[in-house]
Formats: structure tokens, sequence, C-alpha cells
């Protein structure tokens, strides 16, 4: 058995091999601008829908506000689509925090056309196509936190117009609808034009460096008794063979195999995130684990990872609900 989020072996191998290349060619000239050309945001409506979902229905499971009237996202990237679909099962403001405002306005309308049918067809979560960690304990749709009152009014013909026009204008307050970038949210002293009651992330924390800032200014941003809800791959990402290949790398070799990237990984634990999340002022509800046999031998790992507990060494993904303390 493997990580369940992650190719076979041949796919793993290639894809290492790539990645040790382009870790080398980001020290030449123009080297970053040739092999960083997005930020990895998706056009895909389902793969959006699948994952507001999954934290919408994780959080209501778990006794967490499921209809938080504002929202943020750590590092969307290029689609804010998850956020949008926050908006369309009520919340009024969204707010993408990243450092970057790199927003395809094109694509994001795409995307809410295409969660508008989704939520109108009260489709099942979307399973098997994305990952396969099991995350939820039910596909269906949730008709007890989106209740037909619930979704009739967030999917009124008058509120969803404000809704395109805020993705849209982009910042702009349409009907007490916005949808906003945040890229100065890591600034020390920066204060939130509204604070969050909810912020959640998918698959961003293990490419974030400065974690426990990071922590720490989501902290600071959310309203009082807001929560949060990451979803974190904790694989390799093709910088290794294995799945957790990741740590066997020596601290010289990742400088050579990460090179000048600013979207790589952090390399850092499920056991990092909990730490940080409570020594930031977290208290945590709950934690997914989703195991994987060790790929590796602890013989392999390097130095800086040779205290590894096994739930570390055997956890590939892992979702966690945090609130603020």
């Amino acid at each position: 058995m493997r990580c369940p989020l992650r190719y076979d072996r041949r796919i793993r191998d290639l894809q290492y091999t790539k990645r040790l290349a382009s870790g080398l060619l980001t020290y030449l000239p123009a080297g970053s601008r040739l092999t960083e050309r997005h930020t990895g945001g998706t056009a895909s409506a389902r793969y959006c829908y699948w994952s507001w979902m999954r934290h919408l229905v994780s959080s209501a499971g778990h006794g967490l506000d499921a209809d938080p009237r504002v929202v943020a996202e750590l590092g969307p990237g290029d689609s804010l689509g998850t956020g949008i679909a926050a908006i369309l099962t009520g919340a009024a403001r969204y707010y993408a925090l990243d450092v970057v405002s790199f927003a395809d306005i094109d694509r994001n309308l795409a995307v809410l056309d295409g969660l508008v049918a989704l939520f109108r067809q009260r489709a099942r979560i979307p399973e098997g196509e994305f990952a396969a960690a099991p995350i939820l304990a039910s596909r269906d749709f949730p008709d007890a936190i989106l209740t037909d009152a619930r979704l009739a009014r967030a999917l009124d013909a008058e509120r969803l117009a404000a809704v395109r026009g805020a993705v849209a204008s982009m910042g702009t307050d349409c009907d007490g609808i916005k949808v906003a970038y945040a890229p100065a949210w890591m600034e020390a002293g920066a204060a939130p034009d509204e604070n969050p009651d909810m912020i959640f992330s998918q698959a961003v924390l293990e490419h974030v460096d400065d974690l426990e800032t990071t922590y720490r200014r989501t902290h600071e941003w959310l309203a009082p008794d807001g929560f949060v809800s990451h979803e974190i791959d904790l694989t390799s990402h093709g910088f290794a063979k294995t799945w957790n290949g990741h740590w066997t790398h020596s601290d010289r070799a990742w400088r050579a195999i990460r090179g000048r990237r600013r979207f790589a990984i952090n390399r850092e634990p499920l056991s990092t995130h909990l730490r940080l999340l409570h020594d930031t002022g977290f208290r945590v509800v709950y934690v997914h684990r989703v195991p994987a046999p060790a790929e590796i031998r602890r013989d392999q790992l390097a130095p800086r990872f040779d205290g590894l507990s096994d739930d570390d060494l055997t956890t590939c993904n892992a979702m966690v609900l945090a609130v603020k303390a």
C-alpha cells in the first residue's frame, strides 16, 4: 500500500529527476522564470466544490460554525474558486490571503458558473477524482447543513448577480458581497477590513517557509471564537522518489533540489504544525491523519529528521481544525 494521494513509483521517479534538474536550473539567469510560470490554481469547479465541502462538512461535524459570514483562504493562487464556493453557501465576504494578487477574473467567473450548477443539482461530493483520503464519512450532499432555505437564499438570482459583480470587480462591495485579496496580511501591524470567522487552506501550508508567523498572523486576524480548517499534504510532491523520501535529503542536497523556487515544500511533519498551532494560541479540536506505510528506513533519514515519530513518518496527509483560544 502506498500513500493514497500520490502516483506510482515510475511517475515519482520521473518527477524527482525533473525536480532536481529544474532546481539546478533556477540558479541560472532567468531560471526561476522558466520553472515557475503560475501558482497552481485550478480552473475546475468540481475540485473547488470538493475542497470547500470537505472543510464545511468537517467543521460542522465538530461543532464549529457551519455558516460563517466572513471567510479567508490561505494561498489560493490564481483561482479563487474554493472561496467562491464559500460565498455560494452563504458567506458574504471572502478574502484571499496571498503574497501577491494572482486573480484571473475570466477563470474565476467560469468556475462560478460551474459551482452554481453543482449546488443547484445538490451534487454528491466528488469521490476518488482528486484524492483518496477518506476525510468524510459520507459523500452525500449535506442537506442538514445546506438546507433548502439556506440554498434558496444563497442562490437567489439577485444575490448571484451581486456575487458575479464582486468576482468581476475584485475588492468592490456589490450589494453586500465582497471578494478581495489581502496581499499585505503577513506584514506586522496590517489590520484586516474585517476579522474572518473562518480561515482555511487546501494543500498550502506545506509550501509555507515561515509557518510560525503564518499561524500567529492567522490567530491575530481571526474574529473571537474564529477557527481554522487546514488540509496539509505532507508528501514529497515529487521532490523525492518515494512519498516520504523528502525526509532523507540532507540540507545540502535539499538546497540543490529546491533551488530558488518560491513554491517548494517546507518538509515539516504534522507534529510541527500541531505544535505551532498550540504555541500561537489555538486549541486543536480535530485531527484527521491519513496514514501510509513508510517507504524509507529510519537509517535513511537525514540528521535533522532522525527524531521523527512513527506517526509523523507514516502520515502523508492531514486535516486539522483549531479554534482561536
